[in-house]
């Protein structure tokens, strides 16, 4: 095995195990309130590493940025393994979640440093293939993850879902080590710049509001208004200047992302929900559904790779396939509407991530200096992850609100989904590559 291939092998297995673990606590989570006796406690299990995670990931990408992506990564995998360590022995409730909030920030500082070794090491006509692994590497636990978790649970017991996946990390860590052996990924390209604890607490600030509003989506409309106004005063601060205006370039890319994840994730969320309690389906084949949507998103992640279609083709054609699996699926909550448009539906949607998220982190990186990929690559992470939420939070509200209308939650996604029409034309329009006269990215 060469370095190269050690290298990949080793990036591709370290986000995997992040991802696993990601599918494996939500699985798991129900078993361990009970035999831990925290049921109150259930959701701070979940939001504790969101929260843990919004400050590792800017810390991560700053601290790469200045010292190289070696120290946050080592950093991170060392949290993560602790953090789950933690977890597996837990023996109370709030031992574990001390044990998540670890795992999440070291999860964050990974998968952050993780973009910058890609922007060191690989040519920049390799980008394409390499953010096709990660994506598979997210989609294939997504498939086999809860399988496999039932089957942890129901032999050996909960704690080793979290117990197990450090020895792989190890493992994969030995590879990455010996890929990593003589890489030009040491010392920084950044400066220290003036207002870094201003940021890190913005970070404190987004982090928490994003827990309000996920506890703020069960009804709670206060909660939630208060975490909302909070995302919309820190959140900005932490982003690529203009990002909420889509701003051509690398703010429209960071824009792009987040909606299609909020959009993707607040319907997905919902469509186990509309096809076994309002449609009568059966547990296993409304799963199909998802599975078919997993599938067709690590295949168009696949031909992005290969560059079967130009970036902004990618994103077109990517967005159109995402609005419109959404619109399908919004259609499947009427009685009239054939059960069996599920299946399609859900497949367009896939295949509509599988182009536009790894063409957007390709496109991320091309947008910036050596000095700031690490930011602008957390920043990208940072924008996906809390506006993931903030669709989430503010659909299963208008569901609530509605008295459980499945179509509203299909309708504000779509709104979502549509919107990034609007903005592919400013993220494909972008300025010139480094080093052509693009002047520096700024960020707030």
């Amino acid at each position: 095995m060469t370095k190269t291939s050690a290298l990949t092998a080793g990036l591709v297995a370290t986000v995997s195990l992040v991802a696993f673990e990601y599918v494996a606590v939500a699985v798991a989570m129900p078993v361990v309130a009970s035999e831990l006796g925290g049921r109150e406690l259930y959701g701070l299990a979940f939001s504790s590493a969101l929260a843990a995670g919004v400050v590792g990931t800017v810390l991560g990408g700053r601290w790469a940025d200045l010292r190289g992506p070696l120290a946050p990564l080592w950093a991170g995998v060392a949290a993560f393994i602790g953090g789950l360590t933690l977890a597996g022995l837990a023996p109370i409730m709030e031992v574990l979640i001390a044990g998540r909030l670890v795992q999440g920030f070291g999860g964050a500082l990974v998968s952050v440093a993780l973009y910058v070794v890609v922007a060191r090491v690989y040519p920049e006509e390799l980008h394409p293939r390499v953010f096709s692994l990660f994506a598979t590497a997210w989609v294939v636990p997504s498939m086999a993850g809860p399988a496999v978790v039932g089957l942890i649970v129901e032999t050996v017991g909960w704690r080793w879902v979290f117990l197990s996946v450090p020895f792989l990390t190890v493992a994969a860590g030995l590879v990455l080590l010996r890929g990593l052996a003589g890489q030009p990924v040491r010392g920084g390209h950044g400066t220290p710049t003036p207002g870094l604890l201003a940021k890190f607490t913005w970070a404190a600030v987004t982090a928490v509001a994003a827990v309000l509003m996920q506890y703020g989506s069960d009804g709670r409309f206060p909660m939630l208004a208060v975490g909302l106004v909070l995302l919309l005063v820190a959140l900005p601060r932490l982003l690529p200047a203009g990002t909420l205006k889509a701003a051509r370039g690398l703010p429209a890319v960071v824009g792009l992302r987040g909606l299609a994840a909020g959009a993707f994730f607040a319907a997905e969320v919902m469509v186990p929900f509309l096809l076994h309690e309002e449609r009568g389906m059966s547990v296993f084949t409304a799963g199909i559904a998802l599975t078919g949507g997993a599938l067709t998103w690590s295949f168009a992640s696949w031909l992005q790779g290969r560059e079967v279609f130009r970036r902004s083709t990618n994103l077109w054609l990517g967005t159109v396939s995402l609005s419109a699996g959404i619109l399908l699926m919004g259609a499947v909550a009427f009685p009239g509407v054939p059960l069996a448009l599920a299946y399609p539906s859900w497949i367009a949607a896939g295949f509509g991530m599988g182009l536009i998220y790894p063409t957007l982190s390709v496109l991320t990186l091309e947008l910036s200096a050596p000095a700031e990929q690490g930011a602008n690559s957390a920043a990208l992470q940072l924008g996906e992850s809390v506006l993931s939420v903030v669709a989430v939070a503010v659909t299963a509200a208008l569901f609530t609100a509605s008295g459980s209308a499945y179509w509203t939650v299909f309708a504000a996604a779509l709104v979502m989904a549509a919107a990034g029409l609007l903005v592919v034309p400013r993220a494909v329009s972008s300025p010139a590559p480094v080093g052509e006269g693009r002047p520096a990215v700024t960020v707030a």
